[in-house]
């Protein structure tokens, strides 16, 4: 008898699905997109309505060839990939390659927000058709991103160097992190002063307080010589209880997560980064074997919903009335209203039960599922408890032509703090509530204090994906995809979680931003998601936003001096070439920045360089060694190239000699060979044999030319844990000696 086939995206999710069904369905995996735009060529046929040419994955030819077999057996098609526009256009293009083997049988599309037994059952039961519109959304996006990279990138090559590559929205990302850096660049300290006393009554807890006004006027950055006045004016005064105003504070709980607000928690209190926690929270939405049953512990985490449906609302305060006592559950269903711009179809990210607690399944999940399953459970629950409240206290002292004013609060009402603990609450002072009005104060301690104004704080990764979001740039899914982008294209670095522009990404910001400021600003980028959004509701067509697109780009092509811009993007330096006598210009590799002879290919000498803190270029000289070239008796030196180090000529080019750079270690696998430093395509470092390929010794750590103390192996490995701590290690014993030298 035949069966029913669903395809879903991975094969996690498969499995689930299949156990919730009874394994009465035949489920497959596509593992993702089955077919796209071509890699090797654009792919888009800009003067035929920009119609795309897809090709089939050929990495993916078993996996169709299964999927067409297993159709062909089967009487219905249910095409179950992700709710959103990614896996709309996956359901699409699944269906058209089993188009011809799918003859007249019916093809489904049916969705879900969450993977459950319920969920999947009901979604079987009132299966649906593929959304032509969303399908058109994602591909139109797909075109602009095309175009993009085989329109503008090519320009990069020309004026930069090779391999570079402009993203429509990853630039506008770019742009910002090099803005907030001209600002912090460009940012002149000012200073001001405050004036700040202690007051206390005898038998009474003191209390700071600053000086807000003077003469009746409210102040604000005080100016040293006014700060002075006031200091002599009020010094050894005594002070006067001039009001004091008793307010309750509510702090409610925020809504339950969106993907943005995961991600920016996920970095603030688990320090995750984006791909990671897109990464962890798949998992937990396609299933997790909790001991003998698996489920999907979350529902769909790429939304921007704030909506929960009714029954995971009345759930959610059946938990808290039964764990926490009815008095912490909120008087009425908390309900949070949406952006206008947000998918209603989605909900918000929360556990698809919230009677699992994250305590059941502390031994069940691994240590980074927890700790998210464990946050995105906490904001949940809290959005049905009680608000926190706080007794706020605002005390001003009068002290001579002075007013300074105290805030304080004591928590009255816990809340949703007890089970939401990230959220900040600030107190202020411990202001006694045996303070009354009128009453008179000591001013036990009386300072002037010197600040000075700070420029805008770098972008953290939460920080960056929050402005994104707020200025309308990206959409859940590819929030994470931004920040990963910039990172790997090295156009940005992060150091104590904070981004700011390499020199190569200020270079390609600054061309991109001098010859297209139009298509790559935060407006424009804006309006472009609106317009995806537009063809998603079937407002408007997906070929009529790129038209308007593709004549903004052709146009600033025409107009683009090349020879100029080249000059433009170069770093003329003072350092002379021996060889031609030519100031020597900075120009740019796959491993950095080098300096070179303006006058190549005629002239091809290159140096390496380094710069100080204040942005000086010094040359770094090649590194000698004592033996000669065995073919023309010059110097040999060490050069670094695309794969490490290796010994070369000084002669060059007029002599090619080349020799490995080896380590003075004997190879530990065939004792015949050197071990030499390498690396691999993308720069990092790694140790093989000399005598590749006849030995194939490889290793990620540096080999150390010692005997292990305690098993007696010939060589230790120096190895770097996460903190940068370096430890010599055995290979073969795992002893471990710490390495005091570094």
């Amino acid at each position: 008898m035949a069966k029913g086939l669903i395809i879903v995206e991975s094969p996690a999710k498969a499995k689930t699905i299949g156990k919730f069904l009874d394994f009465k369905y035949d489920v497959k995996a596509s593992m993702g997109h089955v077919r796209d735009l071509p890699k090797r060529s654009m792919g888009v046929d800009i003067d035929h309505d920009f119609k795309p040419k897809y090709v089939i994955d050929r990495s993916k030819k078993k996996i169709i060839d299964d999927l067409k077999k297993t159709a062909e057996n089967s009487d219905a098609i249910y095409l179950a990939s992700d709710h959103d526009r990614e896996g709309e256009a996956i359901a699409w293009h699944i269906r058209e390659v089993l188009r011809e083997v799918a003859g007249d049988k019916p093809v489904y599309r049916i969705v879900f927000n969450e993977i459950t037994r319920d969920a999947i059952r009901g979604a079987m039961e009132h299966p649906g058709a593929i959304d032509i519109n969303k399908v058109d959304a994602q591909q139109a996006r797909r075109v602009l991103d095309r175009i993009v990279g085989y329109k503008i990138s090519p320009v990069l090559w020309r004026v930069i160097t090779t391999k570079l590559s402009a993203g429509r929205v990853q630039s506008v990302a770019l742009r910002l992190i090099c803005e907030r850096e001209a600002e912090i660049e460009a940012f002149v300290p000012e200073e001001y002063w405050s004036l700040d006393a202690v007051f206390s009554q005898k038998g009474l807890t003191p209390f700071k307080a600053s000086l807000t006004h003077w003469n009746g006027e409210k102040q604000k950055m005080i100016k040293a010589e006014e700060a002075e006045k006031m200091f002599q004016a009020l010094q050894n005064n005594a002070g006067k209880i001039e009001s004091i105003k008793r307010t309750e504070k509510k702090i409610n709980p925020q809504p339950a997560y969106i993907t943005s607000t995961l991600q920016q928690d996920a970095s603030r209190i688990l320090n995750f980064s984006g791909k990671k926690t897109m990464m962890v929270a798949q998992q937990l939405y396609e299933g997790i074997d909790i001991g003998g049953d698996t489920v999907g512990l979350i529902s769909y985490m790429r939304t921007d919903s704030l909506r929960i449906a009714d029954v995971a609302q009345e759930a959610c305060r059946n938990l808290i009335a039964e764990r926490f006592g009815k008095e912490k559950l909120h008087r009425s269903v908390r309900v949070f209203k949406n952006k206008n711009t947000a998918q209603d179809a989605h909900e918000a990210i929360r556990p698809t039960d919230p009677f699992r607690t994250p305590e059941q399944l502390a031994n069940k999940l691994e240590k980074d599922q927890l700790k998210l399953y464990t946050l995105i459970w906490q904001r949940f629950v809290a959005t049905q408890m009680t608000p926190i409240k706080i007794d706020a206290v605002t005390m001003e002292v009068e002290v001579g032509e002075g007013v300074f004013t105290a805030n304080g609060g004591m928590i009255r009402q816990q809340g949703f703090l007890e089970v939401f603990p990230h959220t900040r609450v600030i107190l202020g002072e411990d202001i006694d509530a045996g303070y009354k009005e009128n009453g008179n104060v000591n001013m036990d301690d009386f300072t002037k204090n010197q600040h000075f104004t700070k420029p805008p704080a770098r972008f953290t990764e939460a920080t960056l994906i929050k402005e994104l979001e707020s200025k309308g740039i990206g959409r859940p899914s590819t929030y994470a995809v931004i920040t990963n982008t910039i990172l790997e294209r090295k156009y940005v670095k992060i150091d104590a979680k904070k981004f700011s522009p390499t020199t190569l990404g200020t270079t390609v910001n600054d061309f991109l931003v001098k010859n297209f400021d139009e298509l790559f600003n935060v407006k424009f980028t804006a309006n472009m998601e609106e317009c995806l959004d537009k063809v998603e509701y079937g407002e408007i067509a997906w070929n009529a936003i790129l038209d308007d697109y593709w004549k903004s780009i052709a146009e600033k092509l025409d107009t683009i001096d090349y020879k100029q811009s080249k000059k433009d993007a170069q770093e003329v330096t003072d350092i002379k070439c021996e060889k031609c006598g030519s100031n020597m210009i900075v120009r740019w590799a796959k491993t950095g920045q080098f300096l070179g002879c303006p006058n190549y290919p005629e002239c091809k000498n290159i140096k390496n360089f380094t710069r100080d803190d204040e942005g000086k270029i010094h040359v770094v000289e090649p590194e000698k060694i004592d033996e000669k070239c065995p073919e023309c008796g010059s110097e040999l030196t060490i050069k670094n190239g695309r794969f490490g180090k290796f010994i070369a000529c000084t002669n060059y080019p007029k002599c090619k000699y080349t020799k490995p750079f080896t380590l003075g270690i004997k190879c530990p696998k065939c004792k015949e060979g050197d071990v030499v430093e390498r690396k691999d395509k993308r720069g990092r470092a790694f140790y093989g044999c000399s005598r590749y390929p006849d030995c194939d010794y490889i290793s990620r750590y540096k080999p150390v030319n010692e005997k292990c103390p305690e098993c007696g192996n010939d060589y230790l490995e120096e190895r770097v844990g996460r903190d940068s701590e370096v430890t010599i290690q055995c290979p073969q014993c795992k002893a471990k000696v710490k390495n005091a030298s570094r």
